[in-house]
């Protein structure tokens, strides 16, 4: 494979951009602790969503792997019409 100077530029502008930022997040003082704060509050909120609103409707009302996958390929085959 050859790497052509358009690839090398295109790699090295990537390489720069991936710098800047991270040079940038090194030197946040604030800024760290509200990452932080974001990313607990995404996690909770997404592991209350799970528990709420997506409960495990196959594991809930079928109690072998064949039912649910009996299931599955019923309501996978089926034609309403």
């Amino acid at each position: 494979m050859v790497i052509t100077d358009m690839d090398m530029n295109i790699i090295t502008t990537i390489k720069k951009i991936f710098q800047f930022y991270l040079e940038g997040f090194k030197n946040m003082k604030i800024g760290k602790r509200l990452w932080a704060i974001i990313g607990i509050k995404f996690v909770i909120f997404f592991v209350i969503m799970k528990i709420l609103f997506f409960p495990n409707f196959l594991k809930e009302n079928f109690s072998t792997d064949s039912e649910r996958a009996e299931h599955v390929l019923q309501s996978l085959t089926s034609h309403k019409e």
